[in-house]
């Protein structure tokens, strides 16, 4: 793709301005212009196009200029003008239409061409896209790019994952659609989701935490999903911040951080493995936080299958788009995930939602994000 983008700025029939967009402006800079694939190095030393962290842009010395913007922000897109650009990841964007939308308004200059570059989920976004009778599709596996990987990363990566769901998806780019028996079909989520402008006053907003067993390498995640419940009576998913290998202190932190940041009432956290641990640990990180703990007493298809039915019901609603916990939820059937992995953000998200939802209320606090 780096090399795309470096051809149209400087040969023929060139680009004059692209728009370079990333999932957040981190990723635009550290994998799509600094990044091992990213434009810069498409260059040698000698001729490589000047750089301007501070203005987000890349110049040419033949006048082409391309300009970074986070998806996470589509406003940026409004007002400029292209003639050619490069969408990254669409799939992970959190505000994909959005974002994707005021693109197309700024190309606008001589016959404007946009690439993307994505590992596929079943979006509708990307459906459309790819249904365009003006869209060239084109695919490659990760065997396609193994000279580019590590000697022992392809046949370790393979031997675990051929054949399964992720794996089909993460090293085939297939699309995928629902699991049969899946709890959570791809169109239930769809339907969910809104704007997170959308959501209206909350009453209630909760960071549920699943913790891991261990912090060991190859361990669970440990979940952590923060949502609250609208005046409205129905429950907005807010953020997923689920992340692997963090000890317990670091979870506990990791949880806390977004409890600040969404001004929570509670954090919630799962206490069967070690319930005495997680009070004490989320304690030590901040001893103000409320707590409340919550115990599995049946099994997780089981506790799903209430929240299940809030989405069928239109009771729940997505503020953006997560996909890793989308995929988590679309994979999950009666034996858990086709993976074999343990769904630690559709268990957070579950707790989040019962807590909310189905569980006796208490005294609300009014706030609007």
């Amino acid at each position: 793709m780096r090399g795309i983008v470096a051809g149209r700025a400087k040969f023929g029939a060139p680009a004059r301005r692209i728009a370079l967009v990333g999932e957040t402006a981190q990723d635009a800079r550290e994998v799509m212009i600094e990044g091992e694939s990213g434009i810069l190095r498409a260059y040698a030393s000698f001729e490589r196009p000047l750089w301007e962290p501070s203005r987000r842009r890349i110049v040419w010395k033949n006048g082409a200029v391309a300009y970074a913007f986070s998806a996470d922000d589509p406003e940026q897109l409004r007002g400029p003008q292209f003639d050619a650009a490069w969408c990254d990841e669409l799939c992970k964007w959190r505000r994909a239409d959005a974002a994707f939308d005021m693109l197309q308004f700024g190309l606008r200059l001589g016959g404007a061409r946009q690439v993307v570059t994505t590992t596929p989920r079943p979006l509708a976004l990307l459906k459309r896209i790819m249904g365009d009778a003006h869209t060239l599709v084109t695919r490659a596996t990760t065997g396609d790019n193994a000279f580019n990987l590590g000697p022992t990363f392809l046949g370790r990566i393979t031997a675990r994952y051929a054949g399964t769901r992720l794996g089909r998806q993460e090293l085939n780019g297939e699309i995928l659609e629902d699991l049969p028996g899946a709890l959570f079909p791809r169109v239930l989520i769809e339907r969910a989701r809104i704007a997170p402008e959308n959501v209206p006053p909350l009453a209630r907003i909760v960071v549920a935490v699943d913790p891991p067993a261990s912090s060991r390498e190859g361990a669970d995640a440990c979940g952590i999903v923060a949502a609250g419940l609208g005046t409205d009576g129905c429950v907005y998913v807010l953020a997923d911040d689920t992340a692997a290998r963090l000890s317990p202190l670091e979870w506990a932190r990791r949880a806390i951080r977004l409890y600040r940041k969404f001004e929570a009432d509670r954090i919630v956290v799962e206490v069967n493995q070690g319930g005495e641990m997680a009070r004490a640990v989320l304690a030590e990180a901040d001893m103000t936080v409320p707590v409340a703990e919550v115990r599995a007493t049946r099994g997780k298809h089981l506790r799903a299958e209430p929240v299940a039915a809030l989405y069928e019901q239109g009771r729940v609603s997505h503020a953006g788009s997560f996909p890793a916990l989308e995929d988590e939820m679309a994979e999950f059937g009666p034996d858990g995930l086709s993976s074999g992995r343990s769904p630690d953000r559709l268990d957070a998200l579950v707790w989040a939602i019962t807590e909310l939802a189905l569980s006796p209320q208490r005294t609300p606090r009014l706030r609007r994000l």
